[in-house]
């Protein structure tokens, strides 16, 4: 096929490439050590590389031919070699382990640098065009975080936003929001940007020992949107897991009979909405994108009735019958909850009080809080992203995996979240990638531009490709294919030629 003639600049995409180092092997999917890989458009041509994250984690387990680092399914052990009691001191001192700095799960852009981001405090400046790893920047340096999403917000200024838990400082758990800049001031030149970090609010966690977990949080224009859900970490066992020989993921557990409750802030007051907010108990990973009208926050997002997603990748069950094997026992379900933000304080008890059209309700309860119920826009996907130019707007489209009951995307998707209607590309025996939209230079509506994503062959003998489709007609342009193994990745970046720092800059 072809590629369209504007298409220039690199798909950038991370995820976990190496799951046996020596004679040890993790134990989860998520675990595996980073690998990024990179398809670069110049003049119709696509050029395909892919290294390994250079991380420290990476550097030691390598240096000793096994796992030394833990990560979050797999507790390491130290040498029995090793002092075990100078090891054992070191991890009861601290409440919160050292966490690993193998950043595998997405690609983070601040001001013109690039970072390879996983969840831990940890995120590793990468080249985008050579793959090389460069610094390791520490968040907890420059704000109280131990853990942070690998999903930030840009804004329109160029910020990038993100949000990160502080676990039990001064005696509180918060959930954090903070704002990278994305240049530093002339006379500090040599100074990083993180120098400049700010802290936008905080939230405090409904509870000091079991805070939740997030993957991902939604920003308007007005307002972040941030889900405490009751799929929570326990703060007690994480600090023995070590000690007790398990993982830090046995220290997940997802409460069913709990509520999830939604907290707004407003980014200009940077104070939260004191009225209460809550829906069922539910697990969610992604946001999709959220916006406000007439007084209300429309907001969308992919979640589960229970936590099976995660245990499904252990690599035990992973086998070569894992498609026929494992079936989620929760179908990822895209919801939209409608949040009015100002309504009638007289409202009867029982009333709905959502007044723009939607089928899902926003319920006045005794004690003054809403409960809300969401509209079910569809049914089985996973990894949504849309025109990032319409994030916080009002918008159409999102493009994503579909999955159906299988945790592994068989195809991909356009869904039109007005209308309903979905198109599909897919072909047997393939797994394609997260979609990323990348606009066309002229673009006047949403959906002009096009889809890439990478497909890895379930046979493989049969060799892995990069797929251009048409973002409005869901028709394929061209394909590259790639002569090496190709890996399953998690989420990644287009970056544009124009935002690419020349070797000389």
């Amino acid at each position: 096929g072809q590629l369209p003639t504007w298409l220039q600049g690199i798909l950038l995409r991370n995820g976990p490439g190496m799951h046996t180092i020596g004679d040890t092997k993790y134990n989860h999917w998520f675990d595996g050590l980073a690998l990024l890989h990179s398809f670069t458009f110049k003049n119709g041509e696509v050029y395909y590389r892919s290294k390994y994250l250079r991380s420290d984690t990476y550097n030691c387990n390598i240096e000793a031919n096994r796992i030394v680092v833990s990560e979050f399914g797999t507790m390491a052990y130290p040498d029995p070699c090793k002092n075990i009691f100078a090891k054992a001191f070191s991890y009861l001192s601290h409440t919160i382990p050292e966490f690993t700095d193998n950043c595998l799960i997405n690609i983070m852009k601040t001001g013109d640098d690039f970072y390879a981001t996983s969840e831990t405090n940890f995120i590793r400046k990468i080249n985008p065009e050579t793959l090389e790893t460069l610094e390791k920047v520490d968040y907890s340096k420059y704000v109280a975080v131990n853990v942070a999403t690998s999903h930030p917000h840009y804004d329109s200024a160029g910020n990038t936003l993100n949000m990160g838990t502080s676990i039990v400082d001064k005696g509180k758990t918060k959930y954090i929001l903070f704002k990278i800049p994305p240049s530093v001031p002339e006379k500090e030149k040599k100074k990083s940007c993180f120098k400049h970090l700010e802290v936008v609010c905080s939230i405090p966690s409904r509870s000091l020992l079991h805070p939740s977990y997030y993957h991902s949080f939604g920003i308007t224009e007005n307002y972040i949107i941030f889900i405490e859900q009751p799929f929570k970490l326990d703060i007690v066992k994480m600090a023995t897991a070590y000690i007790r020989g398990v993982n830090w993921a046995s220290c997940l557990a997802y409460h069913k009979e709990d509520k999830t409750w939604f907290h707004f802030v407003d980014k200009k007051t940077k104070k939260e909405i004191s009225t209460k907010f809550y829906t069922d108990a539910m697990v969610l990973f992604h946001h999709i994108n959220a916006y406000e009208e007439d007084s209300h926050i429309i907001f969308d997002v992919i979640a589960y009735s229970d936590n099976s997603l995660y245990n499904m990748f252990y690599l035990k069950n992973l086998s070569k019958d894992f498609e026929e094997n494992n079936k989620l026992t929760s179908v990822p379900t895209c919801k939209r909850f409608v949040v009015p933000l100002q309504y009638d304080k007289d409202a009867e008890v029982g009333s709905n009080l959502v007044t723009v059209p939607s089928t899902a309700t926003a319920v006045k309860e005794k004690d003054g809080s809403i409960y809300c119920q969401p509209e079910i826009l569809c049914e089985g996907i996973e990894l949504p992203r849309i025109n990032y130019d319409y994030n916080g707007k009002k918008y159409k489209y999102v493009f994503a995996t579909k999955v159906q009951w299988s945790p592994v995307p068989t195809k991909i998707a356009k869904f039109n979240v007005q209308t309903k209607e979905m198109l599909h590309w897919g072909e047997d025996h393939c797994w394609p990638s997260e979609p990323i939209f990348v606009p066309s230079p002229d673009a006047k509506e949403e959906d002009d531009g096009i889809v890439l994503t990478c497909v890895v062959m379930t046979n493989p003998k049969e060799a892995p490709f990069l797929l251009v489709l048409d973002a409005k007609t869901f028709k394929e342009l061209g394909r590259a294919t790639v002569d090496v193994e190709m890996h399953l990745d998690l989420h990644g970046m287009f970056i544009p030629e124009k935002d690419l720092k020349t070797e000389t800059e």
